[in-house]
This record gives C-alpha cells, structure tokens and sequence, in this order.
C-alpha cells in the first residue's frame, strides 16, 4: 500500500519569518526513503482553532500526519492537546515520563520541575510513546479511523534525534515500498537547455521518473525510482543515469555529491595532487568552500586574496610589466597570479580569480561581469574568460567561484580547460 503523508509545522515563529522550517525539508527527505509520499506542507500558527482546521483538512487527503512544534509546556504550546480533541482521543497522565522530566530538572538543571512541565507528561491513549532523549517533550504516534498521526517537538536537533530512534521505525513498519534517489550534478548548461534535450524522455517518464532543479550557472537532475526493494530501484535507475550522462555528455560532474567542491577534491585524493589558489574579486570563496568539506587539508596548501595590484605583484610575483600593459583584470593577470600561486604554496596545481564584481566599472573601463579564471598546471597555464554582465555581486562571485571548480574539474578529468559546455543532441 502507497501512503500519502502531510507535515504540519506548528509555530507563530514559523510564520513570521524568524526561524525556517528544517524540520520540513528533512521529513520529506526522509519519508521519501521510505516510500511514503509527501504531498502537502502546511505552517500554522500557535492558533488551536486554525491547527484544528489544518488538521481536519490533512485527515481527508492524507493517511499520515506529522506535525513539529508546540509540545512544550508554556501555554501557547497546545499542539498535542488540538490533535486528540480533533481525533476524540483522551489523554492520559504518564507518572514514569512525569517523573523523568521531574528528575532532569533537579539533577541537570538544578531547580525544582515547573508545574506547567505535567502536560508535557499528558499523551493520547493507547499511543506509541516517542522518547525525547535531548529534550523534556516526548513524542507519541497513534492511529484512527486509517489515519496514522505522529506528534514530534520543534527544536531541530530533538526532532531529528526522536526521528532517528523513534520515530522513523514506526514510519518504516507502515510503508512497504522504498523510493531510491540520485542526484545528477552538471555545469555549463542552463535549466532550458537541459530541459531541450531531456523534455522528451521526461514528459513520458512515470517511474523510474527525471525532474531538474536549477541553481546559478547549475541544473541537478533527480532520477528517482519507486519499487518493492533498493535492489530493485536501482535496477530501474541504472539505464537514466546512463542515458543522461550520454545525452548532456561532460557537463555531468558527479552523481550524488554535494556540488562542484566535492568533485574536485575527491579527483585531487584520486590523483594524489594538492592544489592553491589566487583570488581577487571573489575574495577567498573558493578556498572557503573547498576547506568547509572534511579532508580538505590533504589537497589544499594554501592561499593569497590578492585585491590590490601591490599584492599581485608584491606577493604572488605578477611582473608589474603584465600589470601596467593589460590591468589587473586580463588573461595574462589571471594566468601569472595562478603561477604565482603554485609557486610559493608548491601545490601541483593552481587556480586564480580576477574580475570586476561591481557594481561599478574598474578603473580601465572593463564592465561588470568581466572575469577571468586561470589555472596553473604542470602542463601549462590555461584561461577561461567569462562575460556575465551585470548582476549582483554576491551572484557574480558566486558564478566565478564555480567556473574556478569547473576549469580544476576539466583539467582533473582530461578535458578541454577553457571550454564550458558540450553535450550530445
């Protein structure tokens, strides 16, 4: 049997802007591995007459309801008692889970447990009992009429803890089907024109099924497929990530990683090599992103934001002739800052940022969205060139922190450095 499943998330909080909902996005993640369909989300507020109203609409088209928030003990916390009056359940007084709460107050926190704290104690009868193990709000799942309804807290980290020991058992017991996901990551190609060359085979797909999902100057595809078993489902993948790989040809960088970082620095571990960087106009983003992933100290040596010609020429060794005849942000800039970089890090490999982000013109009339990338190889000395236009900073620096992975990804992969797209019609 297929189940159709709604979250709800309870939270004036929610609303108003001030936190965002996680909880949402990491259920629907991870009810889809469990091939329970997500079709709705819904955000109410600390308002029990408007919770009802969602819960009475969620009963009619779903057959599982979760909801996140309001289990707490203040008085605006009246989620659990919203749900059993809308499914007629009583609740019941649970001395052991009263008594438990009792005791984390006194001996972690020191102080007497508030009188308020005893509903948290209170559950519907007959319910599956969720254990908070990082919190004082248990969690509880119960069943009427066909309709499974959870009940889990709203901080994040007891949500995903009371899911990971709890909860996620109950879910798995009630699905039998597993939905198998992955990921398709590709550069160089705008949304339309992948969508150009899969629209055909995506319009006619049901399951195993292909959906794309756009980024800045990057389009993920998501082959998912929904069978009896994971063996099965990836049996059913095999041949779409197949044909996409051969339809979009290299501009697919990697399957289920996280973006272009990952894919470089997994190469760089295969190849044993370690790399540098140079960067102007994006200010350290590539090095920042390759050095927030795990391990990445055993490829990269090092780096130089080199925003002024001083530094340039001082620091990374740009002969000041170079700077003097093309400026700052040229290819022959691009090229010396990557080779200087290689040089006083001794990384085998070098990649170089400089361009004009905006949002004026620099002092040589080069426009924004001018931006050169170069790289430095024991092979030679490359140069993309990229004209982005005009858009925001951030998005610009953004754009040339992935060509700068791109054009290391190219070179890594054996393909041509200072081209950006090729794909098979």
């Amino acid at each position: 049997m297929s189940h159709t499943a709604e979250i709800i998330a309870v939270g004036t909080e929610l609303l108003l802007g001030n936190i965002a909902n996680t909880n949402a996005q990491e259920l629907s993640q991870r009810l889809s591995d469990l091939g329970i369909n997500v079709f709705w989300h819904t955000v109410v507020g600390d308002n029990p007459e408007r919770l009802k109203e969602a819960l009475e609409i969620a009963r009619k088209r779903a057959d599982i309801i979760i909801t996140t928030g309001g289990l707490g003990p203040t008085y605006d916390d009246l989620t659990k008692q919203t749900i059993c009056e809308t499914f007629h359940q009583p609740l019941v007084l649970h001395e052991d889970i009263l008594e438990g709460i009792r005791h984390f107050y006194e001996t972690y926190l020191h102080v007497p447990m508030p009188d308020n704290n005893r509903q948290q104690a209170e559950l519907p009868e007959g319910c599956v009992i969720f254990d908070n193990a990082v919190g004082t709000a248990p969690g509880c799942g119960f069943a009427v009429d066909g309709v499974h309804v959870l009940m889990l807290p709203g901080p994040p980290h007891e949500m995903n803890t009371m899911l990971d020991r709890c909860a996620e058992a109950y879910l798995r017991a009630l699905s039998h089907e597993v939905i198998v996901s992955h990921d398709i990551m590709t550069f160089g190609m705008g949304e339309s024109n992948v969508d150009e060359l899969l629209h055909e085979r995506m319009s006619h797909m049901t399951n195993p099924s292909l959906a794309t999902y756009a980024k800045p100057s990057e389009v993920r595809l998501r082959a998912t497929a929904k069978a009896a078993d994971s063996e099965t489902a990836e049996a059913m993948l095999a041949p779409v990530v197949a044909d996409v790989r051969e339809i979009l040809g290299d501009v697919v960088y990697g399957i289920d990683v996280s973006g272009l970082p990952e894919a470089c620095m997994k190469l760089l571990k295969e190849q044993g090599l370690t790399m540098a960087t140079a960067e102007s106009c994006t200010g350290g983003c590539v090095a920042q992103q390759l050095t927030a992933l795990p391990g990445a100290s055993t490829v990269y040596r090092g780096g130089v934001v080199s925003y002024w010609s001083e530094v340039k020429a001082d620091v990374l060794g740009v002969p000041q002739d170079v700077l003097d005849e093309f400026g700052a942000v040229s290819d022959p800039t691009a090229r010396a800052m990557a080779e200087g970089a290689r040089r006083i890090t001794g990384a085998d490999i070098a990649v170089s940022i400089t361009g004009v982000a905006g949002p004026d013109s620099d002092d040589r009339g080069n426009p924004v969205g001018l931006i050169f990338v170069g790289l430095a190889t024991p092979k030679g000395t490359f140069c993309r060139k990229l004209e982005l236009g005009s858009r925001r900073r951030d998005r610009l620096q953004g754009i040339a922190t992935n060509h700068a992975f791109d054009v290391i990804r190219r070179y890594l992969s054996g393909l041509p450095v200072e081209t950006v797209t090729s794909a098979r019609h």
